[in-house]
């Protein structure tokens, strides 16, 4: 007697690509694994150059984790760890995984881009300390690339997010909480701050930062949604 298909340990797709997604995803033979492989490999060299260009962070409390860059990327390697499984085995689960932590990866790398290249360009020293020194593929690997592979995996191999402004606001200000006590433990230990900006700002302007980036990220979701319409339509309601 055949065996009943939900007693596998991996539930297999029974439809492999969603009405308005653009590319079959998963998928092993297609642009799916393509995009999913190469972000790994890119995301990999970030962390390698981190290893092989040791500065006095990797010596100090929280590593380089202090760094919502670093936080982001590791949020965005695991949502990529998850696609390519879900390319490999074709399992509706890791697929779903997948699109949950983009939910919360890609308006990170989105705002991890923005505040990174705009105060960059007001000024450097808002956001490297005077010993730092990044190459541009280097710097372009923390901050462009994630965004740029994610945001091709929403637009092209993912259904549509269904969070609401709500419920994105909520995500991203659980996200700020968390940050907030995270940073301010490793200044304890360390004696300064990630990014020289928290330290030029003082206690209210970093409260005021910390406000404005949740409101940000909450943003970049409602206007990433906005994008997947434009590209790929809206769903009909019944």
């Amino acid at each position: 007697m055949a065996e009943s298909p939900s007693k596998h340990p991996v539930q297999r797709l029974t439809s492999p690509k969603h009405p308005l997604q653009r590319v079959t995803s998963p998928s092993l033979y297609g642009f799916s694994a393509l995009l999913h492989f190469l972000g790994l490999s890119c995301f990999a060299y970030s962390y390698v150059w981190l290893v092989d260009n040791p500065t006095p962070i990797n010596d100090s409390y929280g590593w380089h984790f202090q760094y919502l860059t670093i936080i982001g990327l590791t949020i965005a390697t695991l949502s990529f760890t998850a696609g390519a499984l879900a390319d490999l085995t074709s399992s509706t689960r890791l697929f779903e995984i997948k699109n949950a932590l983009s939910i919360c990866s890609t308006p990170l790398e989105v705002l991890v881009s923005m505040l990174y290249w705009s105060l960059r360009l007001i000024d450097r020293d808002l956001v490297l300390p005077e010993w730092a020194q990044l190459p541009l593929f280097a710097d372009l690997s923390f901050h462009a690339i994630p965004q740029i592979l994610l945001l091709v995996d929403f637009l092209l191999l993912s259904p549509p997010w269904r969070v609401t402004a709500t419920q994105a606001m909520g995500l991203s200000s659980i996200f700020a909480l968390l940050y907030w006590p995270w940073v301010q433990k490793c200044f304890e230990y360390n004696g300064y701050y990630p990014y020289p900006i928290f330290e030029m700002f003082g206690l209210y302007g970093r409260i005021g930062l910390f406000i404005l980036s949740a409101v940000t990220m909450t943003a970049n979701t409602v206007a990433l949604k906005w994008v997947y319409r434009m590209v790929n339509g809206a769903e009909i309601k019944r």
